[in-house]
């Protein structure tokens, strides 16, 4: 299981590159559709999408590490046979 520590390291450098490609996909994409921002409310869009993205994944890394089995259940789900199989023959 992941600490939580790097939990946030990893969901950060994840949203630090896409930080990055955010703002590069804006500075060629607005244009486009006739949106004119300048580079500094290009960097600001994406910082707010960027916090929104962080704590998203950090968020979701959390449940989903909450909700994984513990080793020894997987491995009774997987090699074992069922808890009721066991029952029936005791």
């Amino acid at each position: 299981m992941q600490s939580r520590t790097m939990s946030f390291i990893e969901a950060a450098t994840n949203v630090v590159v896409g930080f990055g490609l955010a703002v590069l996909t804006q500075v060629l994409v607005f244009p486009v559709f006739g949106i004119a921002v300048s580079f500094d409310q290009h960097v600001s869009i994406a910082v707010i999408f960027t916090l929104v993205s962080l704590a998203r994944g950090y968020v979701l890394r959390r449940v989903f590490n909450a909700l994984a089995l513990p080793p020894n259940v997987r491995h009774t789900l997987c090699h074992d046979r069922t808890a009721a199989e066991e029952l029936a023959d005791s």
